[in-house]
C-alpha cells in the first residue's frame, strides 16, 4: 500500500490550498482553451457547474470517442471535469470512477454529483470519487482486467512512482482496453534540483517525463506500441521560471496506448488493409487514429500489424473492415510510430500522413 510522503503532501497543499483557481496557476503548463475538441465533449463541457471547471487544472482533453456503456478510470480526477464529461458521454449504462489524492479537490467534486447527473437526465449517478494513490489501485479495490479505459489529464507526471502507475494501469484494463491520457513531457531528463523543486512540482514541470524514458517504461511493462495524437510546445509564460528550467523544453502531448497481445516494438508489414466505415460519431469523413495515421471513409488503406490490431481488436472494432492476417510477413512496413519519426518526415504505407 501506497503511504503518504512529504511528496505527497506537498502536492495535496498546493492543490488544496494554494491553488484556488487557475489564475493561481504561476505557468501555462496546466492551461487548455479547448480548441480542437470534438462537438459531443464541448456540449458535454457546456453542462458542468462553474466550480468544477475553475478548479480544474489541465493541459489538454483525454476524452476518446466511443464512450457508451464503458466503465472508465480517471486518475487523478481533481474536481472532476473529465470524470463528468465522461459520464455525460458513457450513458446511465457507462460508469465512471474518479480517483484523486487531495480530498480539498474531491470535496468539489462530491458536491455535483447529484446537479450533474439530474442535468444529464439519469435516474441514478454513474460516478463515484475515491481518495488514494493511482500507485496502488488495488487498495481501492479496482480489480484486475474491470476497466475499459483509462484516462488521466496532465497528473501522471505529479507521480514520484511512474513504472508502478503504469503497471497499475495496464493491470486494471481489460484486454483490448485502452490508455488516454495528456501530459506534460521534456525533451531531456531534468536535473535533480529542479525535479526537488515543491514548485515546479504543483506546475506539473518537475515530474514532466523524459518522451524516450517513457517508451522505455512502457516496453518494460509490456506495451510496445504507443501513439502520439497531439504534440504543442508549452509557453511557460513566466520568465523566472524559464530562467530557472534554462534550454529544458516542455510539451503538452496526449498519448494512446492498448492492451493488446501480440504487438510489436516495430511497425511489420503483414499486407493488412483496414477500411474506415465512418460510423464513429463525430468523425464521418475521417478518423485519425494517431498523428500520423487518418482513415479516410470508405477508403482502403495498408496498415502494420499493430495498426490492425488497434483499430480491428478494441471497440474500434466494429468500425473498421480489417482484411488480411498474421500469417505471412512481408517484411519492414513503411511506417514508423510517433516517438521514432523525424520532425517533417512523411512515409507511404497508406494510413500514415
Amino acid at each position: 500500500m501506497t503511504k503518504t510522503t512529504t511528496h505527497h503532501r506537498d502536492l495535496q497543499e498546493y492543490y488544496g490550498r494554494i491553488l484556488q483557481s487557475t489564475k493561481d496557476l504561476k505557468t501555462r503548463a496546466c492551461c487548455t482553451n479547448g480548441e480542437g475538441l470534438p462537438p459531443s465533449v464541448r456540449r458535454a463541457t457546456a453542462l458542468l457547474d462553474r466550480e468544477i471547471l475553475e478548479r480544474f487544472y489541465s493541459c489538454g482533453s483525454p476524452i476518446p470517442p466511443l464512450l457508451e456503456g464503458l466503465t472508465i478510470l480517471d486518475l487523478g480526477c481533481g474536481t472532476g471535469k473529465d470524470v463528468y464529461v465522461a459520464a455525460c458521454l458513457a450513458g446511465e449504462s457507462g460508469r465512471v470512477i474518479g480517483v484523486d489524492m487531495t480530498e480539498a479537490q474531491l470535496e468539489v467534486a462530491r458536491r455535483h454529483v447529484d446537479s450533474m447527473c439530474k442535468c444529464f437526465g439519469y435516474r441514478q449517478p454513474n460516478v463515484e470519487f475515491h481518495q488514494g494513490f493511482m500507485e496502488d489501485l488495488a487498495a481501492l479495490g479496482i480489480a484486475d482486467n474491470s476497466i475499459d479505459l483509462v484516462i488521466s489529464n496532465c497528473v501522471l507526471n505529479l507521480s514520484p512512482e511512474k513504472e508502478s502507475v503504469f503497471r497499475e494501469i495496464f493491470r486494471v484494463l481489460k484486454p483490448g482496453g485502452e490508455l488516454y491520457f495528456s501530459d506534460v513531457f521534456a525533451d531531456r531528463r531534468l536535473p535533480d534540483h529542479l525535479q526537488s523543486d515543491s514548485v515546479l512540482h504543483g506546475e506539473c514541470l518537475a515530474g514532466a517525463m523524459y518522451t524516450e524514458d517513457f517508451r522505455r517504461l512502457l516496453l518494460r511493462i509490456g506495451c510496445p506500441d504507443f501513439r502520439l495524437l497531439s504534440d504543442r510546445l508549452i509557453n511557460l509564460g513566466n520568465a523566472e521560471i524559464e530562467a530557472q528550467v534554462g534550454l529544458i523544453n516542455f510539451h503538452s502531448r496526449t498519448v494512446r496506448a492498448f492492451k493488446l497481445a501480440g504487438l510489436e516494438d516495430i511497425c511489420e508489414d503483414y499486407g493488412q488493409v483496414a477500411t474506415y466505415r465512418g460510423t464513429i460519431p463525430d468523425y464521418p469523413h475521417s478518423f485519425d487514429l494517431d498523428d500520423h495515421h487518418r482513415f479516410i471513409t470508405g477508403k482502403p488503406m495498408l496498415v502494420c500489424g499493430n495498426t490492425a490490431a488497434m483499430v480491428g481488436e478494441t471497440r474500434f472494432g466494429p468500425h473498421f473492415t480489417v482484411q488480411g492476417e498474421r500469417r505471412v510477413h512481408y517484411g519492414l512496413f513503411a511506417c514508423k510510430p510517433a516517438a521514432g519519426r523525424e520532425e517533417g518526415e512523411c512515409t507511404t504505407g497508406g494510413a500514415c500522413c
